[in-house]
């Protein structure tokens, strides 16, 4: 289960506190390091000195551009925010996203990202709609401001419990439908925004956050891939009923 999830870090601003989360990860039993366009550079003095032995860590750590692209073959993607939204998302607890773990990784092809923000200012609206939840650390209130590395700790001591509970209980047959990845639900998304525009449903030029919506209630609802399948042939159908060419190419 461990070797399925994905420890996903954006602009980070600072290569001590990449070595740390490398540390906190190591420490743990995770090893799948993916960087999103860093403001810094990885492998210093600092990074290396930090990551205490973990950085192996850092050497083999994935650099991607975007988001979608770090996570575009996982399954589940958490984003860790302590922000309230103007959209509320669905919102766990580190305790509860572990609760989780052993039923997402049962398939063989399962992902699992744990998506962190910047230093400075965390997770942007646009990023935490790509992910399917959001988990908060129930931290003090009066002094909630946490450490990458720290907060990076947590979820994965959490990761790890869930992990050394799983290794006790009975195997739990796996279902043979697979869950949708990250890259077929955003292209699923690109083709429903594509056919509610050709029916004059939606329109880009107000969007009184339709999109936003819908992307919330699909990832709450993790279609599986055959059920994507569906769903897309749907709006195939749906725009040539429209009298709009399908763009078979996405």
């Amino acid at each position: 289960m461990l070797e399925r999830i994905r420890i996903v870090l954006i602009g980070t601003s600072h290569p001590g506190n990449i070595g740390g989360v490398a540390r906190a990860m190591h420490n743990m039993g995770l090893a799948d390091l993916a960087l999103v366009a860093p403001r810094c550079e990885v492998i210093t003095q600092d990074s290396i000195s930090r990551a205490s032995g973990a950085d192996h860590l850092l050497h083999q750590a994935s650099i991607h551009a975007t988001l979608e692209e770090a996570v575009a073959d996982c399954t589940l993607a958490v984003g860790a925010s302590a922000r309230s939204r103007t959209l509320p998302w669905p919102m766990i607890t580190p305790r509860e996203l572990a609760d989780r773990l052993p039923g997402e990784c049962l398939q063989a092809t399962s992902r699992v990202a744990l998506v962190f923000g910047r230093e400075d200012s965390g997770l942007t609206n646009a990023e935490l709609q790509r992910c399917h939840a959001h988990v908060h650390i129930p931290t003090n209130a009066d002094f909630s401001s946490l450490n990458l590395a720290a907060a990076v700790q947590v979820l994965a001591y959490e990761c790890r419990m869930a992990w050394l509970s799983q290794a006790d209980a009975a195997p739990t047959p796996a279902d043979d439908d697979e869950q949708a990845t990250h890259e077929e639900l955003e292209r699923y998304f690109e083709h429903l925004e594509r056919a509610l525009i050709a029916i004059e449903f939606h329109d880009p030029a107000q969007p009184r956050q339709l999109m936003a919506r819908l992307r919330r209630l699909y990832l709450r609802a993790r279609p599986e891939k055959m059920e994507m399948n569906i769903l897309r042939g749907i709006l195939s159908a749906t725009e040539k009923a429209a009298g709009s060419r399908p763009n078979s190419a996405s």
